[in-house]
Parts: C-alpha cells; structure tokens; sequence
C-alpha cells in the first residue's frame, strides 16, 4: 500500500504509466470499448467511470505540450461536432489536472480504433455511457516543457 495514490491507480496500471515514454498514448474507454480485440495490453477498471479513471491517470501523466491536440475523443457516428456530457465531463478533469486548457481532437470511430490499436495500453472501465472513448498523449514533466 502507497500513500497519496489515487486507489484506482492499481500495480498494473502504474507499471504501465512508468513504462510509457513521451509521445505514447494510452487509451481510457467505456465498458463498450472492444478493447481485448483492438490490444494485447488492456488493463480493467471495471468498477469506476472513465472520468474517474481519467482523473487518476492524469494525475500522473502529464498531457504532451509538442503536439496540437494531446487528447482524443471518440467522435459521434453520424455528429462528429456532437459532444455527449461524457465527453465534456473527461474533457473538465483533463483540464483541471493539467492546470490550463486542452485542445482535443476528434477521431472517427473507426480511425479512433484503429489508434487504440497502436496505444500503449488500453483500460476499461464500467463506463456505462457511450461514446466515453478516450486516447491521451503523454509528454514530459513540466520543468521541460517548451513553455519554460
């Protein structure tokens, strides 16, 4: 047992974040998510949201400054500017972690498969509401980011 971990940070997915280099992503999705066929390394959460999930990763991670948009969303099927209160949820405790606004890309839902695939790791959470499909770039500490 830690002090001062988040609990829904467990062994498997704390490994995973240390092993993660800058510029890898990892992907935080709904329990709808085909995670097992889109990735070998697919950690469960299955007893939390992705927002929680989310909130723990990123109080960890920090969100990558070198490219435009360090956060994925899962675009709507046919509404690709709509943006599910799942979303806007994950998208607040993204910004509220890295202390600044985040720009967020959206990737069709295919497209955004297809990037899970390539992720680092997967995990799954017991998220219920749909469209809670993530992807988040990791970038360096912020004693070396371009803004210092």
């Amino acid at each position: 047992m830690l002090k001062g971990l988040d609990p829904l940070l467990t062994p498997d997915l704390l490994y995973t974040l240390a092993r993660m280099g800058h510029g890898d992503t990892i992907a935080i999705v709904d329990r709808n998510f085909p995670a097992h066929s889109v990735n070998d390394r697919v950690i469960r959460l299955d007893g939390t949201d992705v927002v929680s999930a989310g909130r723990a990763v990123l109080g960890l991670l920090p969100l990558d400054t070198f490219v435009p948009e360090p956060v994925a969303r899962m675009g709507v099927v046919g509404d690709a500017t709509a943006e599910p209160p799942v979303q806007t949820d994950f998208i607040a405790a993204a910004e509220e972690a890295s202390g600044r606004p985040v720009a967020v890309e959206t990737v069709e839902r295919h497209a955004f498969y297809a990037r899970a695939r390539s992720a680092f790791a997967v995990v799954i959470t017991g998220e219920h509401r749909p469209y809670g499909c993530f992807l988040l770039t990791k970038g360096v500490l912020p004693e070396f980011s371009p803004e210092r």
